[in-house]
């Protein structure tokens, strides 16, 4: 790969770009096998990763997930019946968030994140299907960007879209995009303590390495939030296809991944913006099954219950491992020694203080702007959405900047904190 979120339009079942060799790319054509079509063939993690025996045991259903990303169309044949719910909040949209809103390169975005996470097939055997896909979908449209023709920033709209899905009765939030630095404003602290403090699971991305970034950025640094690192088939850290940080709580797949455009168009994927809707609708399997388990221990199930695959953990490239829902749903694990709010109120106390003390950087200080993609080699025939300066501001390409130093040793006590708690634990057993 060599951008940071590569996308290939595909046939629905005429023909799928299945790889690219030296003698080109391996297409295939004409009828569909009996057991699957060949869209379900490439949804390898469904199996690799044993969704389909958790199946078994869970779909999600009775949970609602929201997704805030650029809407998501309801009307594709995956997601008909999915999306119960939504509003724009960039006022571009329609009020119920299933108007995709950008550029048509970057609109898509909102809708393949929601058929990885719960879409349902077109029919047996056929078609995407989620992780969890008796879940249902709340779609929170949001203009990154762009000029809404009114006084309210991406930050305010994210801030809005996070207060939005928690009053609409979100039970998880997936954020597949980045505000591409360590830190955020303080309408998030708000909007993020009102999400801990009504039980919600906040999924985050960790973004992309593809473009020359190395560290997460907010939301995927805010502590509580269930951070998203990236794996290719391999199942070892993506190089193209994900940052690193001490966030980060668990991996999931984020390499040629199957998703769907607003247009119905099937297309393969890579980016961690692919891997949280996984993690999210893991999270949902277990909600489903446990719902009377409070968000610490949803996500202490899907932690502590993640396979290291032979890497010492946690780590800035893995967390605690690979995602493994069918021990998600079936292992023993101990109640969470602390809570999402807990861990923001302490950030919060630590790093506003710390921001206070400091000196007003001085006017010479660098502007954060995006970078942009490299380009495609000139005989890259493969179509591709191409995100535009804005979108390369918010959606998973996370820059590598450097953050006031409170912050950093804000998030590094933290996250210190938690390791030793869990090192305490683990030796007492």
């Amino acid at each position: 790969m060599t951008r940071p979120e590569r996308i290939r339009s595909l046939g629905r079942t005429a023909r799928i770009a299945a790889a690219v060799a030296a003698m080109g790319a391996i297409v295939f054509a004409g009828a569909a096998p009996a057991h699957a079509d060949t869209v379900r063939d490439y949804e390898y993690w469904l199996g690799d990763y044993g969704f389909t025996t958790a199946w078994n045991t869970s779909r999600g259903e009775g949970v609602t997930v929201a997704v805030i990303d650029t809407g998501v169309n309801g009307n594709v044949a995956e997601l008909r019946g999915v999306v119960t719910g939504g509003t724009d909040v960039s006022g571009l949209g329609t009020p119920d968030g299933q108007t995709p809103v950008g550029d048509p390169d970057d609109s898509a975005h909102g809708t393949m994140v929601a058929s990885l996470l719960a879409g349902r097939g077109t029919g047996e055997g056929s078609g995407v299907i989620g992780v969890a896909p008796e879940a249902e979908l709340l779609a929170v449209s949001v203009a990154f960007g762009q000029d809404t023709g009114a006084e309210k920033t991406n930050d305010e709209q994210i801030a809005e879209g996070v207060r939005w899905a928690v009053d609409n009765g979100a039970d998880v939030i997936n954020m597949s995009l980045t505000r591409n630095t360590r830190d955020w404003p303080e309408s998030w602290d708000d909007a993020f303590t009102y999400a801990f403090e009504n039980d919600v699971v906040v999924v985050a991305a960790a973004g992309n390495r593809g473009s020359g970034t190395s560290e997460v950025g907010a939301p995927a640094t805010i502590p509580g939030v269930l951070t998203v690192a990236g794996v290719d088939k391999e199942k070892n850290a993506s190089f193209d296809a994900s940052s690193q940080g001490i966030s980060i709580a668990v991996a999931a797949p984020s390499e040629d991944l199957v998703g769907v455009q607003p247009d119905g168009r099937v297309a393969i994927w890579s980016g961690t913006s692919g891997a949280a809707p996984l993690v999210s609708g893991l999270v949902a399997l277990v909600r489903s099954e446990y719902p009377e388990l409070d968000a610490a221990d949803v996500i202490e199930r899907v932690t502590q219950t993640a396979d290291p695959n032979g890497h010492e953990v946690p780590s800035p490239l893995y967390g605690y491992g690979l995602i493994d829902p069918v021990a998600a749903l079936e292992s023993e694990v101990d109640p969470a020694e602390v809570t999402p709010l807990e861990l923001l109120t302490d950030w919060i106390t630590l790093h506003r203080r710390a921001t206070s003390d400091t000196p007003a950087p001085s006017a010479e200080t660098p502007e954060i702007v995006p970078i942009a993609d490299p380009p495609l080699p000139e005989d890259d025939a493969t179509n591709t959405l191409l995100p535009t300066p804005w979108t390369l501001a918010y959606i998973t390409v996370p820059l590598s900047l450097v953050a006031g130093f409170g912050t950093i040793g804000a998030l590094l006590g933290i996250g210190a904190t938690r390791h030793l708690r869990r090192t305490v634990r683990n030796r007492e057993q």
